[in-house]
């Protein structure tokens, strides 16, 4: 199988549409800015001040003022514009953005969402998770589908402390494409070799199949 990752970036990319102005989160999803489909013009927020958020530049050519909400290295498009962090989260809290791209430690079937700490581990703070969560049309998670020992992530009830309560829209992981309703998660894509059965035994929530479940593209 592909990286892991790069399955989970490449299909998120392909949500967009023309137009939209979309915050990547920190982590994964900023991964996502380097597969946006050619003549997909959208605008790219980071929380930390401005829209135009570009490619990873290559390694050598890294800015240290030019860098995302999480410190990492980034590019700025032509056409970029920075500003203070009151203009960046009135953008969030006044509902201009069409979708935000975050990671999460645990997600649930009630479209609830834990990621920003482990009760006895040093955190940075949760940063502006609970303001895009609130204030974006779309929330997408990007992360991978169980922890490092092979423990579900997509559960029926979050153990977390929360980020947010029912404000999940759509889970990708490298298994799959699942979309968060009011009678729970839909299973609405695979990736190529991925069965029912196995994205199943790997999911504490008890998933919805429809009669048509389609494989993700990238």
């Amino acid at each position: 199988m592909a990286n892991p990752r790069e399955i989970i970036a490449k299909r998120i990319a392909r949500f967009f549409k023309v137009g939209d102005v979309v915050n990547l989160g920190i982590g994964l999803p900023t991964a996502v800015a380097n597969y946006i489909p050619e003549g997909v013009n959208i605008f790219l927020h980071s929380e930390n001040g401005f829209i135009g958020l570009g490619p990873t530049p290559p390694e050598g050519q890294e800015q240290k003022d030019v860098v995302n909400a999480g410190g990492q290295p980034v590019t700025i498009v032509p056409g970029g514009a920075c500003f203070d962090s009151a203009m960046s989260f009135a953008i969030i809290r006044g509902g201009h953005l069409a979708a935000t791209v975050l990671g999460a430690l645990e997600v649930d079937e009630k479209g609830n969402l834990a990621n920003w700490m482990i009760p006895g581990k040093m955190v940075p703070g949760m940063g502006g998770a609970m303001d895009l969560v609130a204030g974006a049309r779309k929330v997408i998670i990007a992360m991978e589908h169980t922890t490092k020992e092979g423990a579900p992530k997509i559960l029926k009830e979050c153990t977390l402390p929360l980020t947010a309560r029912g404000e999940v829209d759509y889970i990708v992981t490298e298994l799959g494409l699942m979309e968060v309703t009011e009678e729970g998660i839909v299973l609405r894509e695979l990736a190529p070799g991925v069965t029912v059965e196995e994205i199943q035994a790997k999911t504490q929530a008890t998933l919805i199949i429809p009669d048509t479940v389609q494989t993700m593209e990238f």
